[in-house]
């Protein structure tokens, strides 16, 4: 089968696009496959698995980089692409997991895996997401929406009726006070505030006190206009991968510094992995319940991983669905398919199969 690889890109989460990429391009090859990778932030620039770019590390930061619609448009309306039989999205985050590629690949006729339009763009709009979740009772921590228009705000979005509008939060200031108030419907400090529409916790910061509520927002609207301020719940990490339809071993994660953020999620050594994850089974069975109904509400296809805080009542509540989830040699949805007895080509060939 011919498989084209869309990887790399311009996103905050290049490198481990460039990680993942690689990885499921010499995977797919091993299995006999004519495989060929397309960096989106490049073009029409296909290459074989063995010369396809490799991140020299993940860094501790995410990269800051510019847009590349252009580039990418080249990329899918590319020899490479329409040659293929299949198409793997291994873009993480920006155009490459909010649908736009996606819609690419729908005008061009093309199969691919994961996630269509809508339910990629309702994934990555993590407001959109909670909304739904509440709606079919998958338990979901409390948020407000900040709308930033100060200097640092990030890209265009559409603003909704009861979005917080601010263009300065320091103390005093009116509509700083607004904000303040919000964090305190939310149940007060700690609190998390990230950006509503990026992946791998760019941008996030646990907020403990009210003096640093200002500068957590203003690196989050770096990233985007919307800033989505959410109730902390002390406990536990959780995620559970699905494959098709089928939810697979709960993970737990535990950060060493407490916060499973950028650094922590891919410094070897910041954090250590238990799966099967190590609770009740009543647990586990709610966990991959709640997975899969997140799942199905969002209309997810293919792949997923749904993300989880769990109290030390045993009480779960979903932060995200990740359409387009890692697959680095850290990553947890080959971690969580290992566990149920699938190895990585197996894992991606299967990817390859529900396209």
């Amino acid at each position: 089968m011919k498989i084209a690889v869309l990887y790399g890109g311009t996103s905050t989460e290049r490198d481990i696009s460039l990680v993942t990429g690689r990885a499921i391009g010499l995977a797919l090859a091993g299995r006999g496959h004519e495989v060929l990778l397309v960096d989106t932030a490049r073009g029409d620039v296909p290459v074989g698995p063995e010369q396809a770019a490799a991140a020299a590390g993940i860094g501790a930061k995410p990269p800051r980089l510019g847009h590349e619609k252009g580039n990418a448009l080249n990329a899918v309306a590319g020899r490479a692409v329409s040659d293929a039989d299949v198409v793997f999205v291994a873009l993480h985050g920006g155009t490459g997991e909010d649908g736009t590629i996606q819609g690419l690949l729908e005008l061009a006729g093309k199969r691919y895996t994961g996630s269509g339009v809508l339910a990629s763009g309702l994934a990555m709009d993590k407001r959109a997401a909670k909304v739904l979740f509440r709606e079919v009772g998958v338990p979901t921590p409390r948020w407000t929406i900040v709308r930033y228009d100060g200097p640092a705000g990030g890209g265009g979005a559409p603003a909704f009726p009861d979005d917080v509008r601010v263009s300065q939060v320091s103390g005093g200031k009116a509509s700083g006070e607004m904000v303040f108030g919000e964090a305190s419907e939310l149940g007060g400090y700690p609190l998390i505030v990230k950006p509503n529409d990026q992946g791998s916790t760019v941008g996030l910061t646990l907020v403990r006190e009210e003096s640093l509520l200002a500068p957590a927002i203003e690196l989050a609207a770096e990233y985007s206009r919307r800033v989505l301020m959410e109730a902390y719940i002390p406990g536990r990490e959780m995620t559970v991968a699905i494959l098709g339809e089928t939810a697979l071993p709960v993970v737990e994660i535990t950060p060493e510094r407490g916060l499973y953020d950028y650094e922590s999620k891919y410094t070897k050594g910041q954090s250590s992995y238990v799966c099967p994850a190590e609770i009740p089974d009543s647990l586990s069975s709610e966990l991959e319940r709640f997975a899969l109904l997140a799942y199905s509400a969002l209309g997810c296809v293919g792949y997923a991983r749904v993300d989880f805080r769990v109290t030390d009542e045993l009480e779960p509540f979903c932060l995200e669905v990740n359409t387009v989830p890692g697959m680095t040699a850290v990553s947890l949805v080959p971690m969580a398919a290992e566990a149920a007895g699938i190895s990585f080509p197996d894992l991606v060939e299967k990817i390859v199969e529900l396209a």
